[in-house]
């Protein structure tokens, strides 16, 4: 929602960056750039060696030099900080934004942006309680190109929509385990882990330069469903004009690929999703190396398209008129008649810059944050709704939109929330 006490349009904006992994190290640095008068004042990892690469390529790209903490509380304690950006792994983004909203912080939080249907539900009552901005990674929802093949679709030039494919059909290899090890210097393992269930330091979850295979695992994500298929189903949402939670769903999956042992999160899945007037279904895996993501150079370019047969994160939308295919992260769309006839097109690019800007202009007050936490809750929801019929062992489950639970197994229902840990607690009432 947007904020109650916004800052002025020219009023310097100061941020701190929770979480100092690549993806956060390299979108900070562009927010600053792309919009005047950001500031970074700290860079927050309890990895340091995460830590010194961000301060290092913020005085590199910027510079100046961020102040170190390892605990983001000393952030969200400073006065001075406006708003926080947080881009740590999936397990730490509802604690983090809540903690962030209660101490008075603007938030914008990476994708996917929490692991269970019970957080996002405490995330959207936190952001209307305390009323700053808080805007969900999901960028597509900046993109003009997701704007305008909405309107195509609310327009009926595409018919009645019967039935929506989501692919996630990504390349992958066999994961190994690796033994447990001793904590590398210069990581607190304890605050790493913070809410999820504690276990030994295993550098098969965890790497010290790199991403590491944490998505590999329950308490810390979702897998390849959270990681890239989470875009795919929320750009399919904000095209559909957003429709609520499904009434069921279906999925089948496992580790048919490479059988890889001990990862928890599956290879492969397929999810089936009933709204009641349309179906909706998504194939995800990390099974298929010829499928490939849209090329970067198609997802910069305003007068190309994928080639869509083998593109790995596409949505084909089917209309009792035409079918539209659908880029994540830039590749426009396009509706085919009879005999691929185009009937109508548009071309896009990438909307990371347009996401950033409009997290900006929110704290500001002069626009609304597109990445909505109710929107970003229900496209979430999707990813959880999907891995929990898998984990209760490939069932097919009726869910109560209005009560968010299961209404034909309880075992489902117990992985509606997650486990939290000591002083790593959500509360009931945010």
């Amino acid at each position: 929602m947007a904020s109650n006490n916004t800052r002025g349009a020219n009023d310097k904006v100061v941020i701190a960056l929770i979480g100092a992994g690549g993806r956060g190290r390299s979108t900070i640095i562009n927010l600053c750039k792309i919009n005047k008068g950001v500031e970074i004042k700290y860079i927050c990892d309890v990895n340091d060696v995460k830590s010194a690469l961000a301060i290092n390529e913020v005085e590199k790209q910027l510079g100046y030099k961020p102040l170190l903490v390892r605990n983001m509380k000393k952030a969200f304690e400073d006065s001075e900080v406006d708003a926080v950006w947080i881009s740590t792994p999936e397990h730490w983004h509802a604690l983090s934004t809540i903690w962030a909203l209660q101490a008075g912080k603007h938030v914008y939080v990476e994708k996917n942006p929490n692991i269970s249907i019970w957080e996002g539900r405490k995330m959207v009552e936190a952001s209307e309680k305390y009323g700053k901005v808080l805007q969900i990674g999901f960028q597509n929802r900046s993109a003009p190109y997701a704007f305008s093949a909405r309107e195509y679709v609310k327009s009926g030039q595409l018919g009645k929509v019967v039935h929506v494919k989501s692919y996630n059909m990504l390349g992958g290899s066999k994961w190994n385990t690796r033994p447990d090890a001793g904590v590398p210097q210069g990581l607190d393992w304890d605050a790493w882990i913070g809410p999820a269930p504690f276990r030994n330091y295993n550098p098969g979850v965890h790497d010290m330069e790199g991403r590491g295979g944490w998505l590999n695992f329950w308490d810390f994500g979702g897998g390849k469903l959270s990681d890239d298929g989470s875009h795919v189903m929320d750009l399919a949402r904000l095209v559909l004009g957003d429709p609520g939670h499904p009434r069921s769903v279906y999925c089948c999956g496992g580790n048919w690929a490479w059988g890889s042992e001990n990862k928890e999160t599956p290879e492969f899945q397929a999810i089936t999703y009933d709204f009641g007037d349309f179906t909706m279904t998504c194939e995800n895996g990390s099974a298929t190396n010829y499928m490939i993501k849209t090329p970067g150079r198609i997802r910069m370019s305003d007068s190309e398209f994928p080639d869509w047969d083998q593109n790995a994160t596409r949505t084909e939308i089917y209309g009792t008129k035409g079918v539209m295919f659908l880029g994540r992260h830039g590749g426009g769309w396009q509706v085919f008649g009879n005999g691929k006839e185009v009937i109508a097109q548009e071309y896009g690019v990438f909307p990371d810059d347009w996401h950033q800007k409009n997290f900006i202009a929110s704290i500001r007050g002069l626009e609304k944050p597109n990445g909505d936490p109710l929107q970003g809750h229900l496209s979430a929801s999707l990813v959880h709704l999907g891995n929990i019929a898998y984990r209760a062992g490939n069932m097919h489950l009726i869910f109560d939109g209005e009560k968010e639970r299961f209404t034909n197994s309880d075992e489902a229902n117990q992985f509606l929330k997650a486990a939290y840990r000591g002083h790593y607690t959500i509360a009931d009432k945010v």
